[in-house]
Protein backbone atom coordinates (compact mmCIF):
# COMPACT_ATOMS: atom_id res chain seq x y z
CA UNK A 1 0.00 0.00 0.00
CA UNK A 2 1.54 3.32 -1.06
CA UNK A 3 2.09 6.04 1.48
CA UNK A 4 0.16 9.28 1.11
CA UNK A 5 2.13 12.13 -0.37
CA UNK A 6 2.66 14.87 2.18
CA UNK A 7 3.56 18.37 1.17
CA UNK A 8 6.30 20.22 3.02
CA UNK A 9 5.21 23.17 5.17
CA UNK A 10 4.83 26.41 3.21
CA UNK A 11 7.84 28.66 3.57
CA UNK A 12 7.03 31.90 5.34
CA UNK A 13 7.48 34.98 3.19
CA UNK A 14 7.99 38.67 3.74
CA UNK A 15 4.27 39.10 3.01
CA UNK A 16 3.41 37.01 6.07
CA UNK A 17 5.60 39.24 8.24
CA UNK A 18 4.10 42.40 6.76
CA UNK A 19 0.56 41.16 7.36
CA UNK A 20 1.29 40.12 10.96
CA UNK A 21 3.09 43.38 11.73
CA UNK A 22 0.51 45.54 9.95
CA UNK A 23 3.09 47.33 7.80
CA UNK A 24 4.09 47.49 4.13
CA UNK A 25 6.42 45.08 2.35
CA UNK A 26 8.93 47.89 1.91
CA UNK A 27 8.95 48.62 5.64
CA UNK A 28 9.57 44.96 6.43
CA UNK A 29 12.40 44.77 3.89
CA UNK A 30 14.09 47.90 5.25
CA UNK A 31 13.61 46.85 8.87
CA UNK A 32 15.00 43.35 8.44
CA UNK A 33 17.97 44.54 6.39
CA UNK A 34 18.74 47.60 8.57
CA UNK A 35 18.34 49.88 5.59
CA UNK A 36 16.10 52.72 4.56
CA UNK A 37 14.24 55.09 6.88
CA UNK A 38 12.28 53.16 9.50
CA UNK A 39 11.68 54.49 12.98
CA UNK A 40 13.45 52.41 15.69
CA UNK A 41 10.23 51.25 17.37
CA UNK A 42 8.76 49.93 14.12
CA UNK A 43 12.07 48.34 13.12
CA UNK A 44 12.28 46.49 16.46
CA UNK A 45 8.61 45.40 16.24
CA UNK A 46 9.02 44.03 12.71
CA UNK A 47 12.11 42.07 13.74
CA UNK A 48 10.28 40.66 16.75
CA UNK A 49 7.28 39.63 14.64
CA UNK A 50 9.59 37.93 12.14
CA UNK A 51 11.35 36.08 14.96
CA UNK A 52 8.04 35.01 16.54
CA UNK A 53 6.80 33.69 13.20
CA UNK A 54 10.05 31.86 12.59
CA UNK A 55 10.67 33.76 9.36
CA UNK A 56 13.97 33.07 7.62
CA UNK A 57 14.93 35.13 4.56
CA UNK A 58 15.43 33.34 1.28
CA UNK A 59 19.02 34.35 0.73
CA UNK A 60 19.09 33.27 -2.92
CA UNK A 61 15.95 35.23 -3.76
CA UNK A 62 17.23 38.22 -1.81
CA UNK A 63 20.40 38.21 -3.81
CA UNK A 64 18.56 37.97 -7.14
CA UNK A 65 16.33 40.90 -6.21
CA UNK A 66 19.04 43.16 -4.85
CA UNK A 67 21.93 42.17 -7.09
CA UNK A 68 24.18 42.11 -4.01
CA UNK A 69 26.37 39.26 -2.80
CA UNK A 70 26.03 40.07 0.92
CA UNK A 71 29.71 39.38 1.28
CA UNK A 72 32.88 41.45 1.66
CA UNK A 73 36.57 40.63 1.43
CA UNK A 74 39.58 41.39 3.59
CA UNK A 75 42.50 41.89 1.23
CA UNK A 76 46.18 42.33 1.97
CA UNK A 77 49.29 42.81 -0.14
CA UNK A 78 51.49 42.55 2.96
CA UNK A 79 53.51 39.32 2.70
CA UNK A 80 53.12 36.62 5.33
CA UNK A 81 56.80 37.07 6.20
CA UNK A 82 55.86 40.23 8.12
CA UNK A 83 52.10 39.95 8.66
CA UNK A 84 51.87 36.34 9.75
CA UNK A 85 55.07 34.36 9.83
CA UNK A 86 55.49 30.60 9.67
CA UNK A 87 52.55 30.03 12.03
CA UNK A 88 50.27 32.26 9.88
CA UNK A 89 49.24 33.92 13.16
CA UNK A 90 49.82 37.63 13.40
CA UNK A 91 48.57 41.09 12.50
CA UNK A 92 46.69 39.96 9.40
CA UNK A 93 44.94 36.98 10.96
CA UNK A 94 43.97 38.92 14.09
CA UNK A 95 42.26 41.54 11.95
CA UNK A 96 40.62 38.83 9.80
CA UNK A 97 39.08 37.03 12.77
CA UNK A 98 37.64 40.19 14.31
CA UNK A 99 36.42 41.58 10.98
CA UNK A 100 34.62 38.32 10.19
CA UNK A 101 32.71 38.54 13.46
CA UNK A 102 31.82 42.21 12.92
CA UNK A 103 30.70 41.50 9.35
CA UNK A 104 28.50 38.61 10.45
CA UNK A 105 26.65 40.92 12.85
CA UNK A 106 25.82 43.06 9.82
CA UNK A 107 24.55 40.09 7.85
CA UNK A 108 27.66 39.97 5.69
CA UNK A 109 30.02 37.08 5.02
CA UNK A 110 33.74 37.83 4.98
CA UNK A 111 36.21 36.25 2.55
CA UNK A 112 39.87 36.48 3.48
CA UNK A 113 42.16 36.99 0.47
CA UNK A 114 45.77 36.40 1.62
CA UNK A 115 48.81 37.79 -0.23
CA UNK A 116 49.39 34.85 -2.56
CA UNK A 117 50.76 35.00 -6.10
CA UNK A 118 47.39 34.23 -7.70
CA UNK A 119 45.38 36.50 -5.38
CA UNK A 120 44.61 39.03 -8.12
CA UNK A 121 43.26 36.38 -10.46
CA UNK A 122 41.03 35.21 -7.61
CA UNK A 123 39.89 38.77 -6.89
CA UNK A 124 38.87 39.33 -10.51
CA UNK A 125 36.11 36.74 -10.23
CA UNK A 126 35.25 37.05 -6.56
CA UNK A 127 31.58 37.97 -6.02
CA UNK A 128 31.71 40.64 -3.30
CA UNK A 129 29.97 43.92 -2.52
CA UNK A 130 32.94 45.58 -0.84
CA UNK A 131 36.45 45.04 0.48
CA UNK A 132 38.63 46.09 3.39
CA UNK A 133 42.28 46.57 2.48
CA UNK A 134 44.93 46.11 5.12
CA UNK A 135 47.49 48.96 4.99
CA UNK A 136 47.56 49.23 1.17
CA UNK A 137 50.64 50.54 -0.61
CA UNK A 138 50.80 53.74 -2.65
CA UNK A 139 50.26 51.91 -5.94
CA UNK A 140 48.65 48.79 -4.54
CA UNK A 141 47.58 46.48 -7.41
CA UNK A 142 44.65 45.16 -5.35
CA UNK A 143 43.24 48.67 -4.96
CA UNK A 144 43.44 49.35 -8.69
CA UNK A 145 41.83 46.04 -9.63
CA UNK A 146 38.92 46.43 -7.21
CA UNK A 147 38.33 50.06 -8.15
CA UNK A 148 38.13 49.06 -11.81
CA UNK A 149 35.43 46.55 -10.82
CA UNK A 150 33.50 49.25 -8.97
CA UNK A 151 33.79 47.50 -5.60
CA UNK A 152 33.31 49.69 -2.50
CA UNK A 153 36.61 49.96 -0.62
CA UNK A 154 37.77 50.91 2.88
CA UNK A 155 41.32 50.64 4.16
CA UNK A 156 42.71 49.93 7.59
CA UNK A 157 45.39 52.57 7.73
CA UNK A 158 45.63 55.42 5.24
CA UNK A 159 46.74 54.31 1.78
CA UNK A 160 50.40 54.99 1.14
CA UNK A 161 51.07 58.30 -0.59
CA UNK A 162 48.48 60.21 1.43
CA UNK A 163 46.11 60.60 -1.53
CA UNK A 164 43.09 59.92 0.73
CA UNK A 165 41.27 58.43 -2.24
CA UNK A 166 40.05 55.57 -0.05
CA UNK A 167 37.89 55.84 3.07
CA UNK A 168 40.09 54.65 5.93
CA UNK A 169 40.41 53.92 9.63
CA UNK A 170 43.28 56.03 10.96
CA UNK A 171 45.76 53.81 12.83
CA UNK A 172 47.43 56.87 14.37
CA UNK A 173 50.84 55.76 13.13
CA UNK A 174 52.59 59.00 14.08
CA UNK A 175 51.29 58.75 17.65
CA UNK A 176 52.49 55.14 17.78
CA UNK A 177 55.97 56.15 16.61
CA UNK A 178 56.17 58.85 19.28
CA UNK A 179 55.09 56.35 21.95
CA UNK A 180 57.99 54.05 21.07
CA UNK A 181 60.63 56.75 20.63
CA UNK A 182 59.67 58.68 23.76
CA UNK A 183 59.68 55.47 25.79
CA UNK A 184 63.21 54.61 24.67
CA UNK A 185 64.36 58.17 25.39
CA UNK A 186 62.80 58.06 28.86
CA UNK A 187 64.79 54.89 29.51
CA UNK A 188 67.95 56.96 29.04
CA UNK A 189 68.72 55.90 25.47
CA UNK A 190 70.35 58.58 23.34
CA UNK A 191 71.53 56.67 20.25
CA UNK A 192 68.32 55.19 18.89
CA UNK A 193 68.28 53.53 15.47
CA UNK A 194 65.26 52.83 13.24
CA UNK A 195 64.89 49.62 11.23
CA UNK A 196 62.01 50.03 8.79
CA UNK A 197 60.42 48.43 5.74
CA UNK A 198 61.08 49.88 2.30
CA UNK A 199 57.50 49.23 1.14
CA UNK A 200 55.42 52.32 0.34
CA UNK A 201 52.87 52.01 3.14
CA UNK A 202 51.66 55.00 5.11
CA UNK A 203 52.56 53.62 8.53
CA UNK A 204 56.16 53.07 7.43
CA UNK A 205 56.44 56.59 6.04
CA UNK A 206 54.85 58.02 9.20
CA UNK A 207 57.34 56.20 11.43
CA UNK A 208 60.29 57.40 9.38
CA UNK A 209 59.12 61.02 9.41
CA UNK A 210 58.41 60.87 13.16
CA UNK A 211 61.89 59.42 13.74
CA UNK A 212 63.56 62.17 11.70
CA UNK A 213 61.61 64.88 13.55
CA UNK A 214 62.42 63.25 16.88
CA UNK A 215 66.13 63.12 16.04
CA UNK A 216 66.13 66.78 15.08
CA UNK A 217 64.27 67.82 18.22
CA UNK A 218 66.67 65.86 20.45
CA UNK A 219 69.89 66.63 18.54
CA UNK A 220 70.30 62.90 17.88
CA UNK A 221 72.19 61.49 14.91
CA UNK A 222 70.16 59.44 12.42
CA UNK A 223 70.85 55.71 12.37
CA UNK A 224 68.51 54.16 9.83
CA UNK A 225 68.19 51.00 7.75
CA UNK A 226 65.49 49.78 5.33
CA UNK A 227 64.44 46.15 4.79
CA UNK A 228 62.42 44.39 2.08
CA UNK A 229 59.12 43.15 3.56
CA UNK A 230 59.41 39.72 1.98
CA UNK A 231 62.67 39.03 3.89
CA UNK A 232 60.83 38.92 7.24
CA UNK A 233 62.80 37.98 10.35
CA UNK A 234 65.96 37.15 8.38
CA UNK A 235 65.88 40.58 6.77
CA UNK A 236 65.54 42.28 10.13
CA UNK A 237 68.45 40.30 11.49
CA UNK A 238 70.71 41.17 8.56
CA UNK A 239 69.78 44.88 8.66
CA UNK A 240 70.41 45.10 12.38
CA UNK A 241 73.78 43.37 12.05
CA UNK A 242 74.79 45.96 9.44
CA UNK A 243 73.61 48.80 11.65
CA UNK A 244 75.59 47.53 14.63
CA UNK A 245 78.68 47.23 12.46
CA UNK A 246 78.21 50.75 11.13
CA UNK A 247 77.15 52.32 14.42
CA UNK A 248 78.58 50.24 17.29
CA UNK A 249 77.38 52.85 19.78
CA UNK A 250 73.67 52.10 19.19
CA UNK A 251 71.90 51.71 22.53
CA UNK A 252 68.30 51.23 21.32
CA UNK A 253 66.44 49.92 18.28
CA UNK A 254 62.97 51.09 17.23
CA UNK A 255 61.74 48.35 14.89
CA UNK A 256 58.04 48.89 14.06
CA UNK A 257 57.62 45.65 12.07
CA UNK A 258 57.53 42.86 14.64
CA UNK A 259 59.10 40.32 12.27
CA UNK A 260 62.09 42.60 11.82
CA UNK A 261 62.21 43.17 15.59
CA UNK A 262 62.59 39.43 16.27
CA UNK A 263 65.41 39.33 13.72
CA UNK A 264 67.00 42.40 15.30
CA UNK A 265 66.91 40.69 18.68
CA UNK A 266 68.86 37.75 17.27
CA UNK A 267 71.45 40.06 15.70
CA UNK A 268 72.00 41.91 18.96
CA UNK A 269 72.40 38.67 20.88
CA UNK A 270 74.72 37.17 18.27
CA UNK A 271 76.88 40.29 18.54
CA UNK A 272 77.42 39.43 22.20
CA UNK A 273 75.26 42.31 23.43
CA UNK A 274 72.63 42.11 26.15
CA UNK A 275 68.98 43.11 25.81
CA UNK A 276 68.01 45.45 27.41
CA UNK A 277 71.22 46.35 29.27
CA UNK A 278 73.29 47.16 26.18
CA UNK A 279 70.60 47.60 23.53
CA UNK A 280 66.87 48.08 24.06
CA UNK A 281 64.36 46.98 21.40
CA UNK A 282 60.77 48.12 20.87
CA UNK A 283 58.26 47.23 18.13
CA UNK A 284 54.79 48.31 16.99
CA UNK A 285 52.47 45.31 16.87
CA UNK A 286 51.72 43.68 20.21
CA UNK A 287 51.27 40.19 18.85
CA UNK A 288 52.51 36.65 19.33
CA UNK A 289 56.04 37.43 18.18
CA UNK A 290 56.48 40.27 20.68
CA UNK A 291 55.00 38.36 23.60
CA UNK A 292 56.92 35.11 23.05
CA UNK A 293 60.35 36.55 22.19
CA UNK A 294 63.12 36.06 24.74
CA UNK A 295 63.26 38.57 26.27
CA UNK A 296 59.70 39.68 25.48
CA UNK A 297 59.46 42.79 23.35
CA UNK A 298 57.96 46.11 24.32
CA UNK A 299 55.17 46.81 21.83
CA UNK A 300 52.05 48.88 21.22
CA UNK A 301 48.46 47.75 21.65
CA UNK A 302 46.71 49.06 18.51
CA UNK A 303 43.33 47.79 19.78
CA UNK A 304 42.77 45.88 16.56
CA UNK A 305 39.43 44.54 17.76
CA UNK A 306 38.07 48.09 17.63
CA UNK A 307 39.96 48.95 14.44
CA UNK A 308 38.51 45.98 12.53
CA UNK A 309 35.00 46.71 13.77
CA UNK A 310 35.30 50.37 12.75
CA UNK A 311 36.44 49.30 9.27
CA UNK A 312 33.43 47.01 8.80
CA UNK A 313 31.07 49.73 10.03
CA UNK A 314 32.58 52.33 7.69
CA UNK A 315 32.35 49.95 4.73
CA UNK A 316 28.74 49.13 5.61
CA UNK A 317 27.92 52.85 5.62
CA UNK A 318 29.34 53.25 2.12
CA UNK A 319 27.55 50.14 0.89
CA UNK A 320 24.31 51.60 2.24
CA UNK A 321 24.85 54.84 0.32
CA UNK A 322 26.06 56.97 3.23
CA UNK A 323 29.44 58.29 2.10
CA UNK A 324 29.60 61.24 4.47
CA UNK A 325 32.56 59.81 6.40
CA UNK A 326 35.83 59.32 4.54
CA UNK A 327 37.89 58.59 7.63
CA UNK A 328 37.43 57.34 11.17
CA UNK A 329 39.93 57.92 13.96
CA UNK A 330 41.08 54.64 15.40
CA UNK A 331 41.51 54.04 19.14
CA UNK A 332 44.40 55.61 20.98
CA UNK A 333 47.46 53.30 20.87
CA UNK A 334 48.85 52.16 24.23
CA UNK A 335 52.40 51.12 25.07
CA UNK A 336 52.97 47.67 26.55
CA UNK A 337 56.40 47.86 28.20
CA UNK A 338 58.17 44.51 28.53
CA UNK A 339 61.58 43.09 29.37
CA UNK A 340 63.30 44.31 26.19
CA UNK A 341 63.20 47.90 27.49
CA UNK A 342 63.13 47.41 31.27
CA UNK A 343 66.35 48.77 32.76
CA UNK A 344 66.17 46.51 35.79
CA UNK A 345 65.68 43.38 33.70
Amino acid sequence: MSRPITSSPRRLTIRDVAKAAGVSLTTVSHALNDRGVVDPVTRARVKQVAADLGYRPNVRAQRLRSGSANSIALVSSMPFAVSGGVSRLGFMMEVAGIAAEAAMRRGLALVFVPPLEDAQAFLEGLDIDGAILLEPMTHDPNVRLLQERGVALVSIGRQGGGADSLPFVDLQSTATAHLLLNHLWEQGRRRIALVQSSALRDSYASHKKAYENFATAHAMSLRYMQVEESLGEAGGQEACAKLLAQYPDIDALCVPVDAFAVGALRAVQQAGLRVPQDVMIATRYDGLRARTAEPSLTAVDLHLEQVATLAVELLFEHLSGDKSRMSVLGPKPELRARASTQRDA
